[in-house]
């Protein structure tokens, strides 16, 4: 197969990982397809900016991406980390807009792009798009005010023992994978590394869970931490 061919498949599969597209005939998915842009990233390069101009829905095919923003103090807010399969950019498809975060490579990554206008007229042609986009656009205003009401009312601890509690309910099982390094959690958080660390082996020295290297978590005792986020 040349590679045109190939490009052709990995972004075919890029797009049928989307959930706002994966409901749609081969023949229909195609039409997205040939509306697609595939891009390479290497670990550490920014794929937009803040202050550059929201054209393109972007879709994580491979790799894993970082969104933040930056405060004149250069302290970094971390807002949510992107696996295959999940996009960004999205506003871009309802108004023309600057972007106010960066989103930056955690490892080499590719993207499948595709243009407002170009999404625009499949949102007009598949008006089941447009109602799934909302949906999970709907899911991730619910999570950014989760996280604002946590990071101004709960301390680091509480907030802490939510997110491992987040993960676990997320992949149905007492064993997680932290999908970022300590420090990414830490601004996440709105914390420091150090307190992160500081924390983790405390819930290890009290039994609520079981750290194994650098990101495996195994949670031990779950009703522990539910009452954390209760008092």
């Amino acid at each position: 197969m040349d590679n045109k061919g190939n490009q052709i498949n990995v972004m075919q599969l890029c797009v049928s990982k989307v959930p706002f597209f994966n409901h749609l005939t081969t023949k229909e998915m195609r039409k997205i397809v040939d509306k697609s842009r595939h891009r390479n990233f290497k670990k550490g390069e920014s794929i937009y900016r803040d202050g550059d101009q929201l054209e393109y829905l972007y879709i994580v095919h491979r790799g894993r991406v970082k969104i933040y923003q930056l405060f004149e103090s250069g302290k970094e807010q971390l807002l949510r980390i992107l696996e295959p399969g999940e996009f960004m950019g999205e506003l871009a498809l309802f108004a023309e807009k600057t972007l106010d975060s960066y989103a930056e490579a955690m490892k080499d990554t590719e993207i499948c792009t595709i243009h407002r206008d170009d999404m625009q007229d499949l949102m007009r042609e598949y008006p089941t798009i447009a109602v799934k986009i909302l949906e999970q656009f709907s899911n991730r205003l619910d999570k950014t005010e989760k996280l604002v009401g946590q990071l101004s009312t709960k301390d680091v601890e509480t907030r802490l023992a939510g997110y491992l509690l987040e993960l676990a309910d997320e992949k149905s099982s007492p064993g997680i994978v932290l999908p970022m390094s300590k420090k990414d959690l830490a601004s996440y958080l709105g914390t420091t590394q150090e307190t992160i660390s500081r924390r983790l082996s405390s819930f290890q020295t009290d039994g609520w869970i079981e750290q194994k290297g650098h990101r495996n978590i195994k949670i031990l005792d779950k009703d522990a931490l539910f009452e954390l986020l209760s008092e």
